[in-house]
């Protein structure tokens, strides 16, 4: 602002890589609101026209409560008795926000019945989820991340990956839903063979916290996890293994909850060089996401005390 105060707006624009216009919208909020006229504003708009009035918001959830009619049949409803012409992808999308889209979520007076509800395991071992984070692999020198996409060793790395495939790096995670401890291994697939090896090791490890009865195995629908010699290694150890809903990753939420703070805190935290200096690096993960991270569930301590060796 400064600066267009004694020079020509458009040689100011040109310096910072704007058009001329842009600066001079800004100038002109900073002449008539100060400071406070270059913060970012609401993109909402002053006037919307065409928005469907409240009230007719609010007759179209007594008809979806009162009769449990559709959307289809509460827009011709509208239209033939009240006058009032109403799509039915909005009255949709209306029902929907305020949770009245489908029948079976209605009690017999009409009020939602669907509730968000808690996964809560009652002790060490009564629910342990697993899940698989795949992460693509990192070439010796390091990737991108460390050299930039246009520099000569990102550039040596896309020619070496025509004619074959770099991969991906599987991120095998075991948790236990009450005690939140958590165990990894960094593995070359998720085929069956290779979890059943990482399911046998997460169980010793977990064995050596005090935790040796299992009562729920919970996993996605993953080939890997319904494969027959996979049931066949769980049985006898678990006593139950549930598979969650399809295309509902929340049900298996603290897994998921915890990829994503082995994608912040690990994977994407520090610079690697290769794969095999992540993979080791993942031991010491172990060791301080379980006996030094803090963990506002655990009280804002750690999960556990570390083991002695």
């Amino acid at each position: 602002m400064e600066r267009c105060q004694h020079r020509p707006i458009a040689h100011v624009a040109k310096e910072m890589g704007i058009s001329r216009a842009c600066a001079s919208k800004w100038v002109n909020r900073h002449k008539d609101f100060g400071e406070a006229g270059l913060l970012d504003g609401s993109s909402a708009p002053h006037t919307s026209p065409t928005r469907t009035p409240d009230d007719v918001i609010a007759l179209a959830y007594k008809l979806r409560r009162t009769k449990k009619w559709s959307a289809a049949k509460i827009s011709v409803e509208l239209a033939e008795k009240h006058g009032i012409t109403v799509s039915t992808s909005t009255i949709q999308r209306h029902l929907r926000a305020a949770n009245l889209h489908r029948r079976r979520l209605l009690d017999v007076d009409g009020e939602p019945l669907r509730e968000p509800r808690k996964i809560t395991a009652r002790y060490p071992g009564h629910m342990i989820h697993m899940d698989v984070k795949k992460a693509g692999k990192i070439p010796d020198g390091g990737g991108w991340r460390i050299h930039g996409r246009d520099s000569d060793q990102a550039k040596a790395a896309n020619r070496a990956k025509k004619g074959h495939k770099v991969g991906y790096t599987y991120f095998h995670s075991a948790i236990d839903g009450f005690s939140r401890l958590a165990y990894t291994e960094a593995l070359p697939d998720e085929k069956a063979a290779t979890v059943i090896g990482f399911w046998a090791r997460a169980r010793a490890w977990f064995a050596l916290h005090g935790i040796v009865r299992i009562t729920r195995l919970v996993t996605d629908n993953g080939p890997c996890y319904k494969a027959h010699a996979f049931e066949r290694s769980i049985r006898g150890h678990v006593a139950r293994h549930q598979f969650i809903r399809a295309y509902t990753p929340r049900h298996n939420g603290k897994v998921e909850r915890y990829n994503r703070i082995l994608a912040e805190e690990f994977l994407y935290a520090r610079q690697f060089t290769s794969d095999a200096q992540r993979s080791a690096a993942l031991q010491v993960w172990n060791v301080h996401f379980n006996y030094h991270r803090t963990h506002t569930a655990c009280g804002n301590r750690p999960h556990a005390p570390q083991p002695a060796s």
